[in-house]
């Protein structure tokens, strides 16, 4: 039986041109939600990523919430752990945050990564409040649609404490086919989605995406002076490996190469800013259209310890990066260098990539331009089917 919800949406519509103004965020409104949370047990879902500014200096949401005499009783951490060191994958116990003494309620300690009755039962409201990069593989949002599922199954109040999209402003990828859902891909939305992590779960709960159709008491307090133009750029890197905003930027076209042999630098100081493999090129010295040549060893991950040679995209401008967006450039330059054919694509590709007809249709030669042709009728139908959700301006 489906839940009836009220939704309370604190609405600030921006407008105007990008940077205009600084963007206030969420978790800065306090005259906004304190009245929602008082007398009320608070979990908070967050990491290093949920600070805001006061005065000259930042501060942690958890750390403010408790200024203000609420009572936090737990933090749900999502991948990377609350302080965001751990890297992608690894497993993060529960333990307790050392300055507050308040229990840390790790999503990824077990195998069910959905926490148990006995956490559900400690809090009465959960904020989620953390940064995203607006990709459908970047697993944050993720963890949100798995406490949204559980606070709609427990009866929880639900909020969200929006952050500007840093990759908000375009649309871009195939949709997921829900049949490639995984961890890395939960819900039918295209690569680049567009949205904050407050508009998505709007759409989460309005399309009735969670499990058995239910719906959240959702509340999301908006962003100020923003718009999805907004040049956002991110206080703190979101997570070991986007380390500034031209990886953050790059980050849609070059993390396809996780399902290939190609290594895109994890283990070096160029993450997500170059990519190769030691039978990249011959000679070594050969440089790309995309890139001077790069040797680089990787002390992690794909190519572990091997010399690889490759593309070097660290030089590149911000503004040439948000420019290439979402493309397959990258990936299509390695793959006519291997010369490995179908042998170049591990099954978790379309995982990634979230549809079949592109692995194939590299296999056949086609061009970017055909390939991406594929998608574009998608991409307009999503757009037009999120824009009941969307809070601010396009």
């Amino acid at each position: 039986m489906k839940r009836v919800v009220s939704f309370l949406i604190i609405l600030a519509f921006a407008v105007g041109t990008a940077c205009a103004e600084h963007v206030v965020l969420g978790a800065e409104q306090t005259k906004e939600y304190l009245p929602l949370l008082k007398g009320k047990r608070v979990a908070l879902l967050s990491n290093h990523t949920g600070i805001v500014i006061q005065g000259n200096d930042t501060i942690h949401t958890l750390d403010l919430l408790l200024q203000h005499g609420i009572q936090v009783t737990a933090i749900f951490s999502p991948e990377h752990g609350f302080r965001g060191t751990a890297r992608e994958g690894e497993k993060v116990a529960s333990s307790v945050d050392e300055k507050t003494g308040i229990p840390i309620l790790s999503l990824y300690d077990g195998n069910s990564k959905r926490p148990s009755k006995e956490s559900m039962a400690t809090f009465d409201i959960l904020i989620t409040d953390i940064q995203d990069v607006g990709l459908r593989f970047y697993t944050y949002y993720i963890t949100m649609l798995r406490l949204m599922d559980a606070c709609a199954r427990e009866g929880k109040q639900f909020v969200v404490f929006d952050r500007p999209n840093p990759n908000g402003w375009y649309v871009d990828g195939p949709i997921l086919d829900m049949k490639h859902k995984s961890g890395v891909g939960a819900l039918p939305i295209p690569v680049v989605h567009g949205m904050t992590l407050g508009e998505l779960a709007l759409m989460i709960n309005g399309e009735y995406w969670l499990t058995d159709s239910l719906q959240v008491d959702l509340t999301v307090i908006p962003c100020k002076h923003y718009t999805h133009q907004t040049l956002y750029r991110l206080p703190v890197a979101p997570s070991p490996n986007l380390r500034n905003m031209l990886s953050i930027y790059l980050y849609p076209a070059v993390c396809l190469f996780e399902a290939t042999p190609v290594s895109l630098g994890r283990g070096t100081d160029k993450p997500f800013l170059c990519y190769g493999h030691p039978n990249f090129n011959a000679p070594r010295t050969e440089a790309s259209i995309y890139g001077p040549a790069i040797t680089f060893t990787p002390n992690q991950s794909t190519q572990k310890g091997r010399i690889c040679d490759g593309v070097d995209l660290s030089g590149m401008s911000e503004e040439e990066a948000r420019k290439v967006g979402f493309s397959l450039r990258y990936l299509l330059d390695a793959y006519e260098h291997l010369h490995m054919d179908n042998y170049f694509f591990r099954p978790f590709f379309e995982l990634l990539v979230g549809q079949d007809y592109v692995r194939k249709m590299i296999n056949q030669g086609k061009s970017e331009e055909e390939i991406r042709a594929c998608w574009q009728e998608d991409v307009v139908k999503f757009k037009e089917q999120r824009r009941p959700y969307l809070l601010y301006a396009e």
